[in-house]
């Protein structure tokens, strides 16, 4: 059976992956074939060692097919991939704060002058200030205690606009509750909630400040969703992409073969939507702050995780009165952004240029 193993359908490919050419990149195509059979790679003739076979590849464009082609004693057979080749990558991070809902709540019960008196925007602010770091806060609708976003005043749609270089605000769900909403959901509840909350945002902190979502609430919606969301400007889906006894889970419902190799890569291109698909390097919520550079450290040395750093956590762990309050939460935000910053990455918003780098 003719089969292209490297790289891998959907793979989004930089100059980690092989080697820069003049106008192009070289890679290494690997695969297995019958072990009499002659087999070409877009007309190249590959080199055989048992039943693999290899051969160099040139990406000139920003997808290629991959066309292998066997022949032998069985007939003709023919395996065909599609790949990226993100072109102009570049180190970067993005920063993504998911379950916000609490700020705004604060904000427009105690009507601040600004909107950084309210202390968890004045910490993001700090970090901002200290390493150019840039955040999406994907927000709730309500926060299920009577509050809603029709409560947030636009008396600070210039504020919003005057930092929305580095702040943005991003569809996430309609409330915290109950668990995985839009696991099984319909097209009209899900787009439904997403456009319910970004006329919000339009409306108190104007078009600026509106990020397409990157996340959605528990990363686990059906497939058939997907194009819906690109049609709504979703260009990137942030999970965890990680196993369990029931399979994987916080995957976006993508099958058991993707989903383990996006446990290992930094991003998939799904073609039949047009999304592409990060794993999350870091929850800093769920890593305590001594750990956090010995989390990013090796994936910062793989080739298949370097370019790329996805930062996260969850806004509830920075109030006191949460239940499971993180006293040093900020600190952790810190000890990420440091490395990162320090290791050369830039910040970035997902939704502008390729996964947030250059076209």
């Amino acid at each position: 059976m003719l089969t292209i193993e490297e790289p891998f359908h959907g793979a989004v490919l930089n100059h980690r992956h092989g080697e820069d050419t003049q106008g192009g990149l070289r890679i290494q195509v690997v695969g297995n074939a019958p072990l009499r059979d002659t087999v070409t790679v877009n007309g190249v003739p590959a080199r055989r060692e048992g039943n693999r076979f290899l051969v160099y590849s040139v990406l000139r464009e920003r997808e290629t097919d991959i066309v292998a082609v066997s022949q032998g004693s069985l007939g003709r057979q023919e395996h065909r991939i599609r790949v990226v080749w993100d072109r102009f990558s570049k180190p970067r991070y993005r920063f993504s704060i998911d379950d916000n809902s609490f700020f705004l709540r604060d904000v427009a019960q105690k009507q601040y002058a600004s909107l950084f008196d309210c202390f968890y925007l004045n910490i993001l602010r700090g970090l901002h200030k200290r390493y150019g770091a840039r955040f999406v806060l994907n927000i709730y609708y309500t926060t299920g205690d009577g509050f809603d976003l029709l409560q947030f005043p636009d008396r600070y749609k210039g504020e919003w606009k005057d930092n929305a270089d580095w702040l943005r605000l991003a569809f996430h769900a309609y409330a915290n509750d109950p668990d995985r909403p839009y696991q099984y959901a319909s097209e009209k509840q899900l787009i439904g909630d997403l456009d319910q909350v970004s006329e919000q945002i339009i409306r108190f902190a104007g078009e600026q400040t509106l990020s397409p979502p990157t996340v959605i609430h528990w990363g686990m919606i059906p497939p058939p969703l997907f194009k819906p969301l690109y049609e709504r400007g979703v260009r990137v889906l942030s999970g965890y992409f990680v196993p369990n006894d029931r399979g994987w889970d916080v995957n976006y419902c993508l099958d058991d073969v993707r989903s383990e190799y996006l446990s290992r890569h930094d991003a998939l291109m799904d073609f039949d939507s047009g999304i592409v698909f990060s794993r999350v390097d870091v929850v800093c919520n769920n890593v305590p702050i001594e750990q956090i550079v010995s989390t990013l450290e090796p994936l910062s040395q793989d080739p298949n995780t370097a370019e790329i750093m996805d930062l996260f956590t969850h806004e509830q762990y920075f109030w006191p009165f949460y239940v499971s309050y993180i006293p040093d939460h900020a600190q952790r935000l810190d000890a990420a952004i440091r490395f990162v910053t320090e290791h050369g990455y830039r910040p970035v918003f997902y939704h502008e240029g390729f996964l947030g780098g250059p076209v």
